[in-house]
């Protein structure tokens, strides 16, 4: 059964989220802030983690963004705030998901089975033994299937989204610009052709991410071109 990390500086929720857990057979690694959690990720197996935002020392965000230079596992935040920002933050800096304080235990339980069935569907055993699999984070690009996956759910795109998607996410983390994009997926020499580019840029952000203009994935460079943002894995 999984082993998962509750990082919760509240003593008391993170004791009833371990009650939770067990009930449903998980194991159960405790952590009271972000340093403890980056501790306990080295130190043990870790299937799963439940971060809380607002902790001292190190806070939710920050020990999310030092796990994630190093691992895909499933991290769900927890946050007695409800405002969008603090959502998108969480999901920007490489959380799963997001919870708010206080939650129904079986919305957790939920949350959690879903983040480890699609982690179990499509981590990392699977990324590093298939060679036409591109990931990055939640984004899975299966280029024998020709499919898009986020979070676990299939994405429709059109043939060139798709090849801008492949270019980008084989490459994570790598810079292209406009011309080098138009003439890899269009595969004609690039003339005039930031507008069909953008156009095509906009639409794939606006199936891919939560807040277009404040992206996760696809982001802008500017004065050179565009990017995969590379989370955690190797390809």
């Amino acid at each position: 059964m999984a082993n998962i990390l509750v990082v919760d500086d509240d003593r008391e929720i993170a004791g009833a989220i371990e009650i939770y857990l067990k009930n449903e057979g998980y194991s159960v690694t405790k952590a009271y802030d972000g340093f403890d959690a980056l501790e306990a990720v080295r130190n043990n197996d870790i299937d799963l983690i439940l971060m809380d935002i607002m902790m001292p020392r190190l806070d939710g965000i920050q020990a999310t963004m030092k796990i994630r230079e190093e691992l895909n596992i499933p991290i769900i935040m927890l946050s007695a705030r409800s405002e969008d920002y603090d959502k998108i933050t969480g999901l920007n800096v490489g959380a799963d998901d997001y919870i708010t304080k206080p939650f129904n235990p079986l919305e957790l339980i939920a949350r959690v089975r879903s983040q480890l069935r699609r982690y179990k569907m499509l981590g990392s055993a699977v990324e590093m033994n298939d060679e036409h699999i591109y990931r990055s984070g939640g984004l899975v690009i299966d280029d024998k299937a020709k499919t898009v996956v986020l979070d676990g759910e299939a994405i429709s795109v059109t043939p060139t989204e798709y090849g801008i998607l492949k270019l980008l996410t084989e490459n994570a983390g790598q810079v292209f610009s406009i011309d080098q994009i138009y003439e890899a997926v269009w595969k004609e020499e690039a003339y005039s052709a930031e507008n069909t580019v953008a156009v095509h840029i906009r639409r794939i952000r606006e199936k891919l991410e939560i807040d277009p203009k404040n992206p996760r994935y696809l982001k802008v460079v500017w004065g050179v071109g565009y990017k995969i943002e590379k989370i955690g894995g190797k390809k």
